[in-house]
C-alpha cells in the first residue's frame, strides 16, 4: 500500500525529471511530458521525427533520470532476432564462447531498453522485441529471463525508406505512445540550437542532468498506486465509451472529413487495450496535476499519442494516413460530446 504522501513526494520527483530532461533538450516541452506520463503509466514509447531533431538525447536523458541499466541496440537490415539475445565470439585461446546478448545480460536490472532506428529491423526482430515488451521476458538457454522493470524507448527514422520495414500493426500497438518529436520552429529556440556551442556536445548535455532521480525498481508498485488513486466518474466513464464508439463510426457523432466517404473510411477502431491504455495515460496527468479525479482534458491531452496509431483505414485512404488521422483525432476531441465538470 502506497500513501498519500508518498504519492505526493513520487509526484514532486516525476515534475523534476522534466525540469532535469529540459536541461538537456529545449523546445520539446510538450514530448517531454508525454514521455514522462508514460513512464508513470509503465507503457512504451515509439518517437518520431526528422533527422537531427534530438530524438535520441531525450531518450537518452530519461534513461538517466530513470537509473537502472540501459542498453542500446542500433536498428541494420543485418541484425537478427538471436543478436538480441546472445554473443558469440573466440577468446584469447581461440575457443568459442557465448555471452548473454543486450536483452539478457543485466537481468531484472534492466531498466531502459533503447531500440534506435527501429524500422531499420527486419520484421523477426521487431517479432521478438514485441514479445520481449509485451510479456517483459524471453526463453533462451532453456529459461526464462525476466525483465519486469524495462520500459522500452525507441526511435523511427521517417525521412529514408530503403532498407526499412515498416512495423506492423501488432508492433505498434505494444506503444503506449507514437509521437512525433517536431522540429522547432521558435526563433530564439532556433538560434540557441544552432549557434549556442552548449547544444554541439551532445555527451556534454546530458552531464547537465542528475541521474538517478527516481527508484528504478519502484516504478511498477507506483505506477499501480497511480492507477488506484484516480477515480473516474460514471459520466466520465461515458464519455471514453463514446470516444471508443466514434473511432469505430465516427460519422454517427456527426465527424467529417474533406474529399472522404465516412462510410468506408475506418477498417478497425481503438482496440480495448488502446482504450485501456487511454485511461492508464490520462490518469497519470490527473495525478502530475494534482487531482484524485479525471476530467475530459486529461482525456484529450493523450488522446492524439495513444489512438493515432491505433485506428486503422481501409485501403484507399491508408496512403492518406498522416494527413486523415491528426484531423479524425482532432474531431474526436472536438465531436464527441464533453461532459461538464465540477
Amino acid at each position: 500500500m502506497v500513501a498519500d504522501e508518498q504519492l505526493a513526494d513520487w509526484r514532486e520527483r516525476a515534475l523534476r525529471v522534466e525540469k532535469e530532461v529540459a536541461r538537456a533538450v529545449i523546445g520539446q516541452a510538450a514530448t517531454l511530458r508525454l514521455i514522462n506520463v508514460a513512464l508513470f503509466a509503465r507503457g512504451h514509447v515509439l518517437l518520431e521525427g526528422d533527422v537531427g531533431v534530438g530524438k535520441t538525447t531525450v531518450l537518452r536523458a530519461f534513461s538517466r533520470v530513470i537509473g537502472g541499466d540501459f542498453e542500446r541496440v542500433e536498428g541494420t537490415v543485418d541484425l537478427m532476432p538471436g543478436d538480441l539475445i546472445y554473443h558469440t565470439y573466440v577468446d584469447a585461446e581461440g575457443k568459442p564462447r557465448i555471452e548473454p546478448g543486450p536483452l539478457l545480460r543485466h537481468g531484472e536490472r534492466l531498466a531502459t531498453f533503447f531500440f534506435n532506428e527501429i524500422n531499420r529491423a527486419r520484421p523477426q526482430v521487431q517479432s521478438l522485441l514485441l514479445r520481449a515488451m509485451a510479456e517483459r521476458t524471453v526463453s533462451a538457454f532453456n529459461r526464462a529471463y525476466r525483465f519486469p522493470h524495462m520500459i522500452v524507448f525507441a526511435d523511427r527514422n521517417r525521412v529514408e525508406k530503403e532498407e526499412t520495414f515498416e512495423l506492423a500493426a501488432a508492433a505498434r500497438d505494444r506503444f503506449l505512445f507514437e509521437l512525433n518529436m517536431p522540429t522547432p520552429t521558435d526563433d530564439a529556440i532556433r538560434t540557441a540550437l544552432v549557434f549556442d556551442p552548449d547544444f554541439h556536445d551532445v555527451d556534454e548535455l546530458l552531464e547537465r542532468v542528475a541521474p538517478g532521480i527516481l527508484s528504478w525498481d519502484e516504478l511498477n508498485r507506483i505506477g499501480s498506486a497511480i492507477q488506484r488513486s484516480v477515480q473516474a466518474s460514471e459520466t466520465l466513464q461515458r464519455y471514453v465509451l463514446d470516444i471508443w464508439d466514434a473511432t469505430r463510426n465516427p460519422a454517427a457523432f456527426g465527424i467529417r472529413l474533406e474529399g472522404v466517404d465516412m462510410d468506408k473510411l475506418i477498417l478497425a477502431g481503438a482496440s480495448p487495450r488502446g482504450m485501456m491504455w487511454l485511461t492508464r495515460a490520462a490518469r497519470v496527468v490527473a495525478w502530475l496535476d494534482a487531482r484524485t479525479h479525471l476530467l475530459p482534458g486529461d482525456i484529450q491531452a493523450v488522446l492524439p499519442a495513444v489512438l493515432s496509431h491505433r485506428i486503422f483505414f481501409t485501403p484507399v485512404y491508408e496512403l492518406r494516413r498522416a494527413q486523415l488521422v491528426e484531423a479524425l483525432t482532432t474531431q474526436l476531441i472536438e465531436k464527441v460530446p464533453t461532459p461538464r465538470t465540477t
